[in-house]
């Protein structure tokens, strides 16, 4: 259940305009930040209207990145100094 409303909250994130880049937060410590939409890929559906897998990749400039949305702790929205400062 978890997992359906994180990946709920990613997708309202991403349909947002004008697009305010996010942070993935995960329970190992690391900050995925999504910059821009394209930059985060996963199945937000399974067949027969499951939620599909929990799996997400993240490709970004140097990042390339691959986890899953049962480690996610929490999605935060950035302002621009976070995103510059690499936050």
């Amino acid at each position: 259940m978890r997992v359906d409303i994180i990946k709920s909250e990613v997708q309202r994130l991403l349909r947002q305009v004008p697009f305010q880049e996010f942070a993935l937060n995960l329970e190992n410590g690391d900050r995925v930040i999504i910059e821009h939409p394209e930059n985060i890929a996963f199945d937000p559906v399974g067949k027969n209207g499951s939620s599909g897998s929990p799996e997400f990749h993240v490709i970004s400039s140097s990042l390339r990145y691959v986890s899953s949305f049962e480690a996610v702790t929490s999605v935060a929205m950035l302002d621009r100094g976070d995103a510059r400062n690499g936050a």
